[in-house]
């Protein structure tokens, strides 16, 4: 019985191992952190594959992250957008650049994006990245809160302070540079 066994097993793992020109490869791996990673070198995008950036950049794999996410905003994928803006704004994966995650906030702002309107409008009250300009970051912070996003609201609430949303521990980066 061992040995019947023994041969199914590696019966199976030729099988899976094996390339037919004509099929591709017969039984590949689907759910891994590899097999995802090679479908988006390919250049492949999808909800599974770009959410997948979350788990990547979370586990601290941010370069994976990164060019994973870099095709997802390629096909118009926003959350992409605002989870590079993140990467860019907190030097994960490259350099830190705040220009860099402004654009990516903007990005999704402008095709809709409830999370890429806030995050673009703390920017712009702030002068954060980009110029400063209150009364437009304050309008794409009301578009976030009409869309249902809950910290806008809050921000909203708090009569746009933008101290009830940000830990101060993060002060000195938002100081003006002269």
């Amino acid at each position: 019985m061992k040995r019947v066994f023994a041969s199914l097993v590696v019966a199976t793992a030729s099988i899976a191992a094996a390339e037919d020109d004509d099929l591709g490869t017969l039984n590949p791996d689907e759910m891994t952190w590899e097999s995802v990673l090679d479908r988006a070198e390919r250049g492949e995008t999808g909800m599974v594959i770009c959410s997948t950036g979350y788990l990547l950049t979370k586990s601290g794999r941010h370069e994976e992250a990164r060019r994973l996410f870099l095709n997802c905003t390629r096909d118009g994928y926003t959350g992409a957008m605002t989870w590079m803006s993140q990467l860019e704004n907190n030097g994960l994966g490259g350099e830190y650049d705040p220009d860099a995650a402004a654009e990516w906030d903007r990005m999704a702002a402008e095709l809709g994006d409830p999370v890429g309107k806030f995050n673009y409008g703390i920017s712009l009250m702030r002068g954060y990245g980009v110029a400063q300009d209150e009364a437009a970051g304050r309008a794409l912070v009301d578009e976030a809160a009409e869309a249902g996003l809950p910290i806008a609201k809050r921000l909203q609430g708090a009569d746009y302070d933008l101290e009830e949303v940000t830990p101060d521990a993060d002060n000195w980066r938002y100081a003006p540079v002269f």
